[in-house]
């Protein structure tokens, strides 16, 4: 089943959906363990990454990715994920959101799928997120990471409301906030006071490594 895989890998990077699709059925028909699936993407993401970074890849390939690793989440997570006791072992809680004002989400979609193949429970809030929608939602689960993306320029003061709201709620201080997407860049970090920014989904997985103790 080794081969399997490798050829999953091989064909996401790819964007080949049919054959990748296909694959993914044969290999749980077969009773594969699907965290090697959720490996493979992994694995496979970590490609179409590069190839963006080269200049191989543009967004509509980006877009392609991310809709693919849709369709094979929403065949592998109900195994890998199903229960309570699933979530029980989880490593942590991080809630995700598109700040409001933007519409954005093939990054954030993928942070989603690269957190919880790496094993942590993301709540995601989706799109156009109200500040009042992370205040309420952070208050209920106190996560100890939350992660706000957006592309847009306009969407850093939609960070730095949202994170000026969570100070006046009293609820900074008790989590780790990350931002990510567009052009966040270091200034951009400090304008909105979070705690760190991302370039990419691994960049986020390895900040809930270094804040959520395992």
């Amino acid at each position: 089943m080794a081969g399997m895989l490798e050829e999953l890998v091989r064909a996401i990077a790819d964007m080949e959906e049919e054959a990748a699709l296909q694959l993914v059925h044969e290999f749980v028909a077969e009773a594969g363990d699907p965290q090697k699936v959720l490996d493979a993407c992994r694995e496979a993401m970590d490609l179409v990454g590069r190839r963006f970074e080269e200049g191989e890849y543009f967004l509509p390939e980006l877009m392609l990715a991310g809709d693919l690793l849709e369709q094979i989440s929403a065949i592998v997570k109900p195994l890998l994920l199903g229960g309570p006791q699933a979530e029980a072992n989880t490593l942590g809680t991080v809630v995700i959101g598109t700040v409001h004002g933007d519409l954005h989400d093939i990054g954030k979609n993928i942070v989603v799928f690269m957190l919880e193949v790496n094993g942590y429970n993301v709540v995601d809030l989706g799109i156009d997120v109200p500040v009042s929608d992370f205040v309420d939602k952070v208050r209920e689960l106190q996560p100890p990471v939350l992660a706000l993306s957006g592309f847009l320029t306009l969407a850093f003061d939609s960070m730095k409301e949202t994170i000026d709201a969570l100070t006046d709620a009293g609820l900074r201080d008790s989590m780790k906030i990350m931002i990510g997407g567009g052009q966040v860049d270091e200034a951009v970090r400090s304008y909105t006071n979070a705690d760190a920014f991302g370039l990419n989904a691994m960049d986020a997985v390895s900040l809930c490594r270094q804040w959520i103790a395992a």
